[in-house]
């Protein structure tokens, strides 16, 4: 692992996620997390899914999305997770930049498919990934958090290394400087980076699409039930020593996982699921607006 550098109070670092985003990450199938803040730490980071059971029209918009980004690459054969288990602890990544959606997205030093992934304001650069053998429940809370001691001395004995399907080595800028890689650097440190996009097909439109109609359920509407919920707890950032508040953004324009970053950000799990570990054909759905918007966002897209 690179050298581990934090800003801010960060032991061990860890983000709860929804699902299926999360698993996706811990994988090595997701490279890229997206936000609208930048990342605050470089080094390992750990992945926690939240308490919210996907839809498996979610996870269907997902895993297509990935197939397409990744046919780009000529790489078919994706292997996605069989379940995508709730309120756990799922594994780590390595955080090792941060930047722009634009400097990604024209950044020709990686792969078509990463740079595809540059669908957010913030892109954190994720590589070695890990998965715990055994996933631990537990508690999930808003923003960037501490693991409690006793959780990360257990999870970092189960951990396991992931090898993604397209693993990618994100070069820094300054390999002595962690930090190195942030937004705003790529025009210093690499002049030569051309802004060119990579050519979409139809479907891949489609798939993009989908992915973001399906990051659309996390609106204001969850925020504000999430917000009455964290009124009656103190944030468990606020009890570790983190004063970082959360912000409000237009859900729809964020693109993949950090569209339902809003929610995630305020997150308190007010309710443990009894459904943790069900498989994927098992999971209830709730066939309400998140599937209505996946379907006209697929049907209104014109060919490219």
């Amino acid at each position: 692992m690179r050298g581990v550098r934090k800003q801010g109070n960060y032991t061990n670092p860890c983000l709860t996620m929804h699902q299926p985003w999360a698993s996706l990450l811990v994988y090595g199938i997701k490279r890229v997390e997206g936000r609208s803040w930048p990342a605050p730490l470089r080094g390992r980071l750990w992945i926690h899914a939240a308490s919210k059971i996907p839809e498996e029209a979610t996870i269907k918009a997902m895993e297509e999305f990935y197939r397409e980004i990744y046919a780009v690459n000529g790489i078919t054969d994706l292997q996605f997770p069989q379940h995508y288990p709730v309120s756990r602890l799922l594994g780590c990544v390595e955080v090792v930049g941060c930047v722009r959606c634009e400097e990604l997205a024209s950044w020709e030093v990686v792969p078509e498919g990463v740079r595809l992934e540059a669908q957010t304001d913030f892109c954190w650069l994720c590589e070695n990934p890990q998965k715990l053998l055994v996933p631990f429940e537990m508690r999930g809370y808003q923003g960037v958090y501490n693991l409690e001691k006793k959780v990360y001395e257990a999870a970092v004995r189960g951990l396991t290394p992931v090898k993604g399907p397209l693993p990618v080595k994100f070069p820094l800028p300054d390999a002595q400087d962690p930090f190195s890689l942030k937004p705003g650097s790529m025009s210093t440190n690499f002049p030569e980076n051309k802004s060119t996009a990579v050519e979409k097909s139809s479907t891949l439109n489609a798939a993009i699409a989908g992915a973001r109609a399906a990051a659309t359920q996390f609106n204001k509407k969850n925020q504000d039930l999430l917000t009455n919920v964290m009124q009656d707890e103190k944030p468990y950032a606020l009890r570790s020593g983190s004063k970082k508040k959360s912000s409000d953004g237009d859900a729809f324009n964020q693109g993949t996982s950090a569209l339902a970053e809003n929610g995630e950000r305020n997150l308190i799990e007010h309710e443990e699921s009894s459904s943790h570990d069900q498989p994927r054909g098992q999971l209830k759905q709730d066939p309400g607006a998140p599937s209505r918007i996946f379907a006209a966002a697929v049907k209104g897209l014109k060919p490219s």
